[in-house]
């Protein structure tokens, strides 16, 4: 039998093309025109080709700032991920405490960026702020906006702080929607706490690891606010991620011709890991389904 499809619904989804389009694409479009072109002001343009794009390229400055933002992802990724499954695991399943523990979770992501980093700078002055004062009290030598490690840790840690509860909520979310008859049935087999999360729990969270993954690199690597609040891309460039680099290159210098060559590059570069991780993680879940 040949079923009607009704394609009225698709009516009700293109206000929100529309807004997409005006929202994203054609921003994305004047991008693409300034980046391939050069002006001098009076929107007066000339022709420039590809001359911006080879000179990002093959400046060693994108390449170290592309350096920082990938081990930024990587340790960021290897702490919230492990770190939110724990204390998903963790959580009450029932009785008074799921609400407290998901409003407490809740909080950090509720803090906008601007206001977290602005917390955290203050936290780790060494004159006023809490942190500080107390590492520096118990004889360790603090000080982020001097010591490039000490400027790493601060950032990092910070992102733990705000993110990390995303990765709980998702794990939690997925972990509370495994029926009862699996533990039930790994109870009667004698399967120990670890047989229980690599046979039953893990594999039942692999769709919201995955959401979880995607975001939090995507987060970690387009993260500007918080470390230009905290440390402003220092001590000298140590966190200068490429999205205060870019910044600082279309509005500190007012090259928008590179400026935009670069936005597209980290906007394909983005778009492809991401990608890549999707597609890898999907195999993997698809594999262990089998």
């Amino acid at each position: 039998m040949n079923k009607t499809w009704n394609n009225r619904a698709w009516f009700m989804v293109l206000p929100v093309l529309v807004l997409v389009a005006f929202s994203a694409v054609i921003p994305l479009m004047t991008v693409v025109n300034y980046s391939v072109q050069d002006t001098f002001g009076n929107n007066v343009f000339f022709w420039a080709g590809t001359e911006w794009y080879e000179d990002v390229l093959a400046s060693e400055r994108f390449w170290n700032a592309m350096g920082r933002n990938l081990a930024f992802s990587a340790i960021i990724l290897a702490i919230e991920i492990p770190l939110g499954i724990f204390i998903a695991l963790n959580m009450p399943r029932s009785g008074w405490g799921v609400p407290v523990c998901l409003v407490l979770m809740a909080l950090p992501l509720l803090i906008p960026w601007n206001v977290v980093g602005t917390i955290w700078q203050v936290f780790g002055r060494v004159d006023i702020g809490l942190l500080g004062h107390t590492m520096n009290a118990i004889g360790l030598d603090y000080n982020y906006v001097n010591d490039p490690f000490d400027a790493w840790i601060t950032v990092i840690v910070m992102d733990v702080w705000h993110w990390t509860s995303l990765v709980v909520l998702l794990c939690y979310a997925g972990l509370v929607s495994i029926p009862d008859a699996y533990y039930q049935a790994a109870k009667i087999d004698g399967a120990s706490r670890w047989a229980v999360f690599r046979y039953i729990q893990l594999p039942k969270m692999n769709r919201v690891l995955l959401i979880a993954i995607l975001l939090r690199f995507m987060d970690s690597f387009m993260i500007y606010t918080e470390p230009f609040v905290v440390t402003g891309g220092g001590p000298g460039n140590t966190t200068t991620f490429l999205s205060i680099d870019l910044v600082k290159i279309a509005i500190g210098q007012f090259d928008l011709g590179p400026a935009a060559a670069m936005s597209i590059i980290y906007f394909l570069i983005i778009l492809a890991l991401s990608w890549v991780f999707y597609t890898v993680m999907t195999n993997v879940g698809a594999e262990r389904e089998r």
